[in-house]
């Protein structure tokens, strides 16, 4: 005994169809890798860098403390510290200045 399935042509038009109308869809989803990497690298960076930061500051703040401590030294870290932790902002200000 055989078991025959058909389908009419129509349904078999429709479904096809419908696939092709989601795939650009689908294709506009993707996100660059680039940027994921990218993201993903910058949220790694700023994990580590909160904790140095903090023990950094609390270094200077003994050494100045102790009066052991050059205030260039405090410049450059809060400097350093205001571009690590601004700086998609500023990578954004600097794109828009370009058109990019």
């Amino acid at each position: 005994m055989r078991l025959q399935l058909t389908v009419s042509g129509s349904t078999t038009s429709a479904a096809a169809l419908a696939t092709l109308l989601w795939l650009p869809g689908f294709a506009f989803a993707q996100a660059s890798p680039f940027m994921t990497g990218a993201a993903a690298l910058q949220t790694n960076i700023l994990a580590w860098l909160t904790p140095v930061a903090i023990i950094l500051v609390m270094v200077l703040g003994g050494m100045a403390m102790a009066n052991r401590i050059s205030w260039g030294w405090c410049v450059a870290a809060i400097m350093g510290i205001a571009i690590s932790f601004g700086a998609p902002q500023i990578v954004t200000w600097v794109r828009g200045m370009f058109g990019v």
